[in-house]
C-alpha cells in the first residue's frame, strides 16, 4: 500500500470519527449543542496537529523517537504559572484575567524558551543534548516549586490548581480559539522556509552539515517553532505529556517512511483520530467521570514503556 493510500486511510477515519462526534446524539439541541462541538473539534484539530507537528520536529532534530517537547519542561512552567497565580492572588483573580491568562502562560513558556536557547547555544559546541538536559531540571525544579506551593495552598483553591493539571476540551473560549489559529498560523508560514531541511536532519548531525545545512541556524528556528506550538497547545487546553510520542511513533510504524511530508500529514491525522476517539470515550463510556488527558498519558506511557524495552533489546 502507498503512502499517500495510508494517509488517505486515516483521513478517512479521522472524517468518520468527526461526524460521529458533531452529530452522534443531537437530537434537537442544534442550537445549543452543535456549536459547542465544533469548538471542540477546532480546539482538538489545533491541539492535535501542534503537538503532532512539533513533536516529529523535535524528534528529528535530537534523532530520538523516545523524546517529546515535554522534556524541556515547559508543561511544568505551565502548571507553575497557575499554580502562582492561585497561590498569591486566588482561583478568582484566574477568572478576571480571563484571556490574559492565555498570553501569559504562551508569553511565559515562549520567554523561558528563547532565553534558554540564548545562553546555551551563546557558544559554540553546546550540544542539543545538553539543551535537553537543562530543560529537564529546569521542568523538575518548576515541578518541585509547584508542589512547595500546592501544600501550602488553600484546599478550597487546590482544586482549581488540579483541574489545570489536566487537559480539557470542555469549556475552550471562542476568542482563544481566534488567538491560537492566528499564532499557529503565522508560526506555520515561518516553519515553511524550514521544512526542506528536516529530511536531511534526519541523517544526524554530521551529515546534515556534510550536505550544505546550516545546522546550528535551522536547528535554532525549529525549536523556536516547536516551541510556540507546544506553548500554545498547552495554554489552550492543557498539558497532555505523551500524546506526541504516541501519534508520532504510531505514524512512523504505520507509513513505514521517513520522509516528512507524509510523516507530519499521518502524525496530525493520528493526533485527530486519538482526541476525537478518546474524547467520544469520556463523554458516551465514562461519562465525563475521567479526563482524556488521563487516557492518553496512560496509553502513551505504556507505549513509553514499550519503546524504552524496545530500544534496550537492539
Amino acid at each position: 500500500m502507498t503512502y499517500k493510500a495510508k494517509t488517505g486511510i486515516l483521513a478517512a477515519v479521522a472524517l468518520i470519527l468527526i461526524a460521529l462526534f458533531l452529530f452522534i446524539d443531537l437530537g434537537g439541541s442544534w442550537d445549543y449543542a452543535f456549536p459547542r462541538r465544533i469548538k471542540k473539534v477546532l480546539a482538538i484539530a489545533l491541539t492535535g496537529g501542534a503537538i503532532a507537528l512539533s513533536t516529529t520536529v523535535f524528534q528529528t532534530i535530537t534523532n530520538n523517537r523516545i523524546l517529546t517537547p515535554s522534556v524541556m519542561g515547559l508543561d511544568s512552567l505551565y502548571v507553575l504559572i497557575q499554580t502562582f497565580v492561585i497561590f498569591a492572588f486566588g482561583s478568582f483573580k484566574m477568572y478576571e484575567l480571563g484571556n490574559l491568562n492565555f498570553l501569559i502562560n504562551v508569553g511565559g513558556m515562549i520567554l523561558f524558551s528563547g532565553i534558554l536557547y540564548k545562553i546555551l547555544f551563546r557558544r559554540e559546541g553546546n550540544s542539543i543534548f545538553f539543551l535537553l538536559l537543562v530543560g529537564m531540571i529546569f521542568g523538575s525544579l518548576f515541578s518541585s516549586m509547584s508542589s512547595f506551593m500546592e501544600v501550602l495552598i488553600d484546599p478550597n483553591e487546590f482544586q482549581f490548581v488540579s483541574d489545570k493539571m489536566f487537559a480539557s476540551f470542555n469549556n475552550v473560549k471562542t476568542d482563544l480559539l481566534l488567538i491560537s489559529f492566528i499564532v499557529v498560523g503565522v508560526t506555520l508560514i515561518y516553519f515553511a522556509r524550514f521544512f526542506k531541511y528536516l529530511n536531511v536532519l534526519a541523517l544526524g548531525r554530521e551529515q546534515a552539515i556534510n550536505l550544505g545545512v546550516n545546522y546550528d541556524f535551522v536547528v535554532k528556528r525549529l525549536l523556536i517553532v516547536v516551541a510556540i506550538l507546544i506553548s500554545v497547545a498547552t495554554a489552550l487546553v492543557g498539558p497532555i505529556t505523551f500524546l506526541g510520542l504516541l501519534v508520532v511513533n504510531v505514524s512512523y510504524e504505520f507509513l513505514k517512511t521517513f520522509r516528512h511530508s507524509y510523516l507530519i500529514a499521518g502524525s496530525v491525522l493520528i493526533s485527530i483520530i486519538a482526541l476525537v476517539g478518546g474524547q467520544l470515550i469520556v463523554e458516551r463510556v465514562f461519562t465525563f467521570s475521567t479526563t482524556l488527558s488521563v487516557i492518553i498519558n496512560f496509553v502513551g506511557g505504556v507505549y513509553f514503556i514499550y519503546l524504552l524495552l524496545k530500544e534496550s533489546k537492539s
